[in-house]
């Protein structure tokens, strides 16, 4: 209930649709009662069963009172002077054009209270949605280390869905079938109170067994949602890494994998359809097994005159207990459906309830610019339990570009990755002019931050698009002048559209050396003060990479530069290299210092020049 109730907290506030919708439902169900309170005198006249004295007393017109008594002499006065002036056709008739005018009449007030609850269901799954994708953008990096990330695309796409499909279309359970069924009840509980009495005693035993198998749905529902979480995460992939798919001739392996985990999603839904789809005949049979039940009981009560009933208010009543059949299925069903819905809702909670791990403090400052230094201070940080940096200390002054190197695993990119605070370390501070990060507002370091990767992170959108990411109010000639910095423009005005130009998912459309000066370009448009260059030429060919890192050099200047490198041909003009191995800075200095103490740094560069 908890997660329900939660799930309809997203469409708040409720006073926009709630209102209407509780109104127009009311309606409907008033006048679908009274399309079958009219079969009552209708089937007295068909029965002969009004006396002509009970007849003439009801020519009289009742006076004014606040109670049903009232009403219900009122529509017998008029249905009285119909008989007498028109007989039983007119009768028919008045009967038959009422009915048909509460008919359309509950239909169009259904039609309408629909509409209501369409509009609500849109409101809660477009603010859900849109709540998961906001904090899984928030949540930090490490989350994404730790989780599928086709689970996190089945969480905002699949689990939402499910949400939509079977715990909020059912919101007319909250109040319509409930609010018919309790209507209904209280018509039949004024026309007979021992008959509906027995009837609420025989109920009970349907909802007991239904509710025994409701139960059993929720756990299959969760182990279904995370089946087809898997099931996405292997199509991601797959389709990401095709090109390897296909060089391995691993389609069979890869297929099998697909088709194992389709399998195990298909036992677990029709484990699920065995509880699910008995719900429903179970249900109509108990159902029927209580009409059948009140028809002879009351049947017997009618024949031996034991009965406040008589003959055709007893066909009444039992055509007006049918009514609440359907109800109470849909309710039945609701509630085993709803089930499913839950066990997303829960998974999807779970992503929302997630603290995210880099948040800023309450009394955050905003830094404004970089002046002066960038300063580590007995650092250490570790994935886990895995120590990957120990006591760390290092400064960066303005204006210098300073380079970290050293084996694979050493830690050069988590150092980079905890000056944009993508990461806190565990231990020690970082400071930007004296302001330790952990006390800045993340929006306001990452301002001051370029970033070039080694894998290009690109969009499936225009060259234009692409460029201005992060400054949507970018000029057109602010674009174009930072694609010439990065040596960009000139294959762009060879695209098809030019800057208009769809690049493609993450860029497959341009070659890598193009996606490069695209994520350099970027950068350049940004205008950071602070560079991280993130061994951005690594995987490129020598042709390419002279492009790149022309373009690379243009963004560079008059900037602090924090670059890691893997070619250490491109950083022997740092104004510091700083040596990385498991985890420990030990050797720093410019390029010819470090070649003549004969160390790692040395060393690396001696198996560089012999390859």
């Amino acid at each position: 209930m908890k997660t329900y109730l939660r799930i309809l907290s997203f469409a708040r506030p409720y006073s926009e649709y709630i209102p209407q919708y509780l109104l127009f439902t009311t309606l409907s169900i008033l006048f679908g009662l009274i399309n079958f309170t009219m079969l009552i005198p209708l089937l007295r006249v068909l029965f002969d069963q009004v006396d002509p004295a009970v007849q003439a007393e009801m020519l009289t017109k009742p006076d004014f009172a606040l109670n049903v008594d009232y009403l219900i002499s009122l529509f017998d006065y008029y249905f009285a002077k119909i008989i007498h002036n028109f007989g039983k056709v007119g009768a028919l008739v008045f009967v038959c054009s009422i009915t048909l005018t509460s008919v359309f009449l509950t239909n169009l007030f259904r039609y309408i209270s629909g509409l209501t609850l369409a509009k609500i269901r849109a409101k809660v799954i477009s603010k859900l949605r849109i709540r998961i994708f906001d904090q899984v953008s928030r949540l930090h990096l490490g989350y994404f280390s730790n989780e599928r990330k086709g689970d996190v695309m089945s969480r905002i796409t699949n689990d939402v869905q499910e949400v939509e499909n079977s715990v909020v279309s059912t919101l007319k359970v909250i109040f319509r079938d409930p609010a018919t069924i309790i209507g209904f009840f209280a018509v039949l509980f004024f026309m007979s109170f021992k008959l509906t009495l027995f009837t609420l005693i025989i109920m009970p035993i349907s909802g007991t067994i239904i509710s025994e198998i409701t139960k059993r749905l929720k756990r299959k529902a969760t182990q279904s949602q995370e089946s087809l979480g898997r099931i996405v995460n292997i199509l991601d992939e797959t389709l990401s890494g095709m090109r390897i798919v296909k060089a391995f001739n691993a389609r069979e392996w890869i297929g099998e994998k697909f088709g194992k985990e389709v399998s195990h999603y298909a036992r677990v839904n029709v484990s699920m359809a065995r509880k699910q789809e008995l719900a429903s005949p179970l249900s109509e049979f108990m159902g029927i097994f209580v009409v059948t039940g009140i028809l002879l009981y009351g049947g017997i009560l009618v024949l031996n005159d034991n009965s406040e009933l008589e003959a055709s208010e007893f066909i009444a009543y039992i055509i007006l207990f049918s009514q609440i059949l359907p109800p109470a299925k849909s309710i039945s069903n609701a509630v085993s459906s709803i089930q499913r819905g839950l066990a997303s809702g829960e998974r999807i909670f779970s992503t929302i309830d997630t603290m995210p791990q880099i948040e800023d403090k309450p009394d955050a400052v905003a830094i404004e610019g970089f002046h002066r230094h960038i300063t580590f201070e007995q650092v250490s940080f570790a994935y886990e339990n895995e120590h990957v940096l120990k006591n760390i200390n290092l400064s960066i002054d303005k204006g210098k570009t300073v380079a970290i190197v050293g084996p694979s695993g050493g830690g050069k990119s988590t150092i980079a990755d905890l000056i944009p605070r993508f990461y806190d370390p565990v231990a020690g501070k970082i400071y930007i002019d004296g302001i330790a990060l952990t006390d800045a507002k993340i929006d306001s370091v990452r301002k001051l931050m370029g970033i070039v990767t080694q894998e290009s992170i690109l969009f499936n959108d225009s060259i234009y698009n692409n460029i201005a990411f992060g400054k949507p109010n970018a000029q057109e000639e602010e674009v174009i002048q930072a694609a010439k910095i990065a040596n960009a423009h000139e294959f762009i005005m060879n695209t098809p559209q030019q800057y208009q130009t769809v690049i493609g998912e993450r860029g497959t459309k341009l070659s890598g050396g193009q996606r490069q000066r695209l994520s350099i370009a970027r950068a350049v448009l940004k205008n950071p003060p602070i560079l991280i260059l993130d061994e951005a030429t690594s995987a490129l060919d020598s042709e390419s990479e002279k492009l790149v890192q022309e373009a690379l050099t243009n963004l560079m200047k008059n900037r602090t530069s924090i670059v890691i490198a893997h070619r250490l041909s491109t950083i022997q003009h740092a104004d510091e290299i700083i040596v990385v191995q498991n985890g420990h800075i030990i050797e720093r200095g410019r390029h010819d210092q470090l070649v003549e103490m004969g160390g790692l740094y040395y060393k690396l560069t001696e198996m560089q020049t012999v390859s």
